[in-house]
């Protein structure tokens, strides 16, 4: 069974991806090593040797990936319509939680994300996922702000209530 045929992605198409997507990261990485100089010095070998070798490593193994691909050929399905439903509901709020985390700083986003989650895929009634998101950003706030001392990104929420 093909895409055509069953109307989604096939496992043939993932692995290639995936093969060409870690090839590109192990290519990455080996030019960093060639830039930072692979040879030997009088102190032993140059920084990037260890880097060089790594990422030649890895674009050794995604080729093989590659060819096993080639070489099986499984027209299985990876990923079709409700799978693809599933993925993007679990995704699709990461997704706006990066998105709102910059103009809205983390702990709105937090208060957000989590009430929706509770709320839309959870089952949870508003009255309950809203106090929750709100008290675990006000939690987040005095773990991070207070007792570690690490200020996180802030929004414009904060600076209104003299927090940032």
């Amino acid at each position: 069974m093909d895409k055509r045929e069953s109307g989604g992605i096939s496992r043939f198409a993932m692995e290639c991806a995936a093969s060409a997507a870690t090839g590109a990261v192990g290519a990455a990485v080996a030019v960093g090593g060639l830039q930072s100089g692979i040879g030997w010095n009088e102190a032993g070998p140059e920084p990037g040797t260890f880097p060089f070798a790594v990422g030649l490593i890895i674009v050794a193994g995604s080729l093989g990936t590659l060819v096993q691909a080639i070489r099986v050929r499984d027209r299985g399905v990876f990923l079709d319509g409700l799978r693809l439903r599933q993925v993007a509901a679990f995704f699709g709020p990461m997704a706006a939680f990066v998105a709102l985390s910059l103009p809205l700083g983390l702990y709105v986003a937090s208060a957000l994300y989590l009430a929706g989650v509770m709320a839309l895929q959870g089952g949870y009634r508003l009255r309950t996922a809203v106090p929750v998101g709100l008290g675990v950003a006000a939690l987040l706030w005095l773990v991070f702000e207070t007792w570690f001392q690490v200020p996180l990104l802030k929004g414009p929420i904060e600076a209104w209530l003299g927090l940032a």
